[in-house]
């Protein structure tokens, strides 16, 4: 399966203007994107939009410090009311020693199974 295109960023919770969420649309080497430093908070949300509807058999993802990640997926063509489905159930990246000692900051865990993507396997996301 070929990889999807980002078109644009819809939203996003927080960005640190160094590296700003657009940074995530960056084919041109690692572009991190960051929270803002003076907002301290604890969890980051980004809202992508993909190039068009596709089925998502595999996710490649950077890190560079998150403790936990989950990806949820849904269609544009939904009602602004109706709740994304889980793509990707929440997984550890860090452990909390690791989080406390800055260790593995950079590691990368991600390869659904079928099996664990349940209702959102098989199906067209954008």
């Amino acid at each position: 399966m070929a990889p999807v295109k980002i078109s644009y960023v819809v939203s996003f919770s927080s960005q640190d203007p160094k590296y700003p969420a657009e940074n995530l649309l960056s084919e041109d080497g690692i572009q991190p994107w960051l929270g803002c430093p003076k907002e301290p908070s604890r969890q980051l949300s980004v809202e992508l939009q993909l190039e068009r509807a596709s089925p998502i058999g595999y996710i490649d993802i950077g890190n560079y410090g998150c403790a936990f990640l989950q990806i949820e997926v849904g269609r544009s063509s939904w009602p602004c009311n109706q709740p994304y489905l889980t793509l990707v159930p929440t997984v550890t990246l860090m452990t909390p020693a690791d989080s406390k000692l800055d260790q593995n900051r950079w590691k990368v865990r991600i390869d659904p199974k079928e099996k664990d993507m349940g209702k959102s396997c098989g199906h067209l996301w954008d």
